[in-house]
């Protein structure tokens, strides 16, 4: 089974050069693929590496 690394908030801040405060301002609203592991907000890296691909295919089809 390959390796699926977490990120914790400030993890991905950094990952997708973000503030911290706009990652949770992304995660509460949905924007963001996400999940709560008790009152913390958790990211998967490979479910983050897909949504960045489908935020450039959005953006190379001209829609947002």
């Amino acid at each position: 089974m390959a390796e699926d690394n977490v990120f914790t908030v400030q993890e991905v801040a950094i990952y997708l050069r973000m503030k911290p405060v706009t990652i949770y301002k992304h995660a509460k609203a949905g924007k963001l693929p996400c999940f709560k592991v008790g009152a913390n907000w958790r990211f998967k890296k490979s479910t983050i590496d897909r949504w960045i691909a489908a935020q450039e295919d959005k953006e190379n089809n001209g829609s947002k």
